[in-house]
């Protein structure tokens, strides 16, 4: 398949006074046209900054100190501040975790899906107009001629994120940057948006980035999943090959701690101690202290990132062959 965009060996570092974070620290992936690359970790891996670096939407004390992201044939690192901005909303588009902080709230929800498409000159305000009640209507706002000109405190939670995933379709981009779309909201609400999500990818054969804390979503609506650990890729592979064999012990860890309908009593399994403090990331391999594989090595030496095979790449000494030695 063709591919959209490639990242090589992203690092994005802040600069703060106790010392340097090193919240990206050597990423690398990409993503074909039509699919779904899922990065999955805990708070602090430094998911969401290796997607709003690809944007320039990173904190002003952070510096992209080395690395590509080759967008349809462009560095996007190489771009200037305006043509920047012509690709984004445009071409990238992002979902933001909190839509209520992300809609400006004295604003009718209907301008704010316009503003995009006035802003990148794509039509004329009173077809931007009709565009913006079409977008409601494809993501299921009810009475959307109506709800179009409503504020957003008047919509419910899923509703403002519907809101936020049409302003999101409104300039038809290639791909949508998805940051923990359904964190707050309920289980009912967010199996909805996520459906609606995959009912957009294949209807504008879009591409999209979801990033989550949840590897079993991860696994459910993935093609390929990236799991991060302390600013570092850990595994990555297609969702297939990741289901039948995790092979990072983090990976595991992750499966093993999550909640399972017909799991038997006993069989969760959560993962010892916590992320390490990023001004003082421990020597070797990052994951070691809570690794329950973890041998003098580990403690020493970082692991190489390697392909395994069929696309499935680790960063773990002792994967070998398909399994954990």
């Amino acid at each position: 398949m063709e591919e959209l965009l490639v990242v090589n060996n992203l690092k994005t570092y802040f600069h703060r006074y106790e010392g340097i974070v090193k919240a990206v620290d050597g990423v690398s992936y990409k993503l074909n046209y039509g699919e779904t690359l899922t990065i999955v970790g805990e708070s602090g891996s430094g998911k969401s900054v290796s997607v709003l670096s690809l944007l320039g939407l990173i904190r002003k004390n952070g510096r992209i100190t080395e690395g590509e992201a080759i967008f349809e044939g462009r560095d996007l690192f190489k771009l200037n501040k305006e043509e920047l901005r012509q690709i984004r909303g445009k071409n990238i588009s992002i979902v933001f975790q909190d839509p209520m902080t992300s809609l400006n709230p004295i604003m009718k929800t209907g301008i704010q899906i316009m503003e995009p498409l006035i802003w990148h000159r794509l039509m004329s305000s009173k077809k931007a107009r009709e565009r913006a009640v079409e977008l409601l209507k494809i993501v299921g706002i009810p009475d959307h001629h109506i709800r179009a000109w409503d504020y957003p405190f008047e919509f419910s939670g899923g509703m403002r994120q519907r809101v936020m995933i049409a302003i999101a379709l409104a300039c038809n981009p290639k791909l949508i940057i998805a940051d923990e779309p359904t964190t707050a909201l309920d289980v009912t609400v967010r199996a909805q948006i996520l459906n609606l999500m995959q009912d957009m990818k294949e209807e504008f054969n879009l591409s999209i980035i979801l990033i989550t804390h949840d590897i079993a979503l991860a696994m459910n609506f993935s093609d390929s999943i990236m799991v991060m650990y302390a600013g570092k890729v850990a595994e990555y592979a297609p969702v297939a090959e990741f289901i039948k064999s995790p092979l990072h012990p983090y990976s595991q860890g992750l499966i093993n701690s999550t909640l399972d309908i017909e799991a038997k009593e006993g069989s969760i399994k959560p993962i010892v101690g916590a992320p390490p403090n990023p001004l003082n990331l421990p020597p070797g391999c990052r994951f070691h202290p809570r690794c329950g594989y973890a041998e003098d090595i580990c403690r020493r030496v970082e692991p190489e990132y390697r392909e395994i095979g069929n696309n499935h790449y680790v960063a773990c000494h002792l994967a070998k062959g398909g399994r954990i030695r």
